[in-house]
């Protein structure tokens, strides 16, 4: 069974990665789209800023699930480093255990959120539904406490990032 919840969470990844990855490059088409029709055309198109802000959300929200199950998020290790055995083993439970309550603070709340402003319409885009704009950060929480559930299940509470997960840059 912890098999089978991991390769869900693999697929749950590559979602996340992809519709991220998509957000990404519609982003770098729009915005170039906004500054040829204000500067080249003389006539600026009102949607792409708000579109593209749009967008940024979705990919922040759903990128951010993907660093965390990398290991790519911020983390201080000093004292994880420091400890070891028991001790650096309880520690990483109360890590993912605060990362959970946050990310369930975000679902629960987030939700309450979408649930709040969904009747309320965008001004550039009055089909679109200002609760549809929020619903990222329900999602990412969701999302998020799903990889948590995963550290906890597996064990693997201090993830390193794969080789091919960062590329290697010189500080020197």
């Amino acid at each position: 069974m912890k098999a089978a919840y991991v390769r869900a969470m693999d697929a749950l990844h590559r979602f996340c990665m992809i519709v991220a990855g998509v957000c990404l490059v519609v982003i770098t088409i729009i915005i170039p789209w906004g500054v040829f029709t204000r500067y080249v055309l003389n006539y600026g198109s009102s949607w792409p800023e708000p579109a593209a802000v749009l967008m940024m959300i979705w990919f922040s929200f759903l990128s951010a699930a993907v660093c965390y199950r990398e290991g790519l998020h911020i983390g201080v290790t000093v004292i994880p480093d420091v400890l070891g055995g028991h001790a650096r083993v309880v520690i990483g439970v109360l890590i993912e255990l605060c990362m959970g309550a946050t990310n369930l603070f975000m679902l629960i709340w987030g939700t309450r959120l979408v649930e709040t402003t969904w009747n309320q319409a965008i001004s550039d885009f009055p089909f679109y539904s200002v609760g549809l704009s929020y619903v990222p950060v329900p999602l990412g929480g969701a999302i998020v406490t799903l990889f948590v559930i995963e550290r906890l299940w597996t064990g693997d509470l201090f993830v390193e990032p794969s080789d091919d997960a960062i590329s290697h840059v010189a500080t020197e």
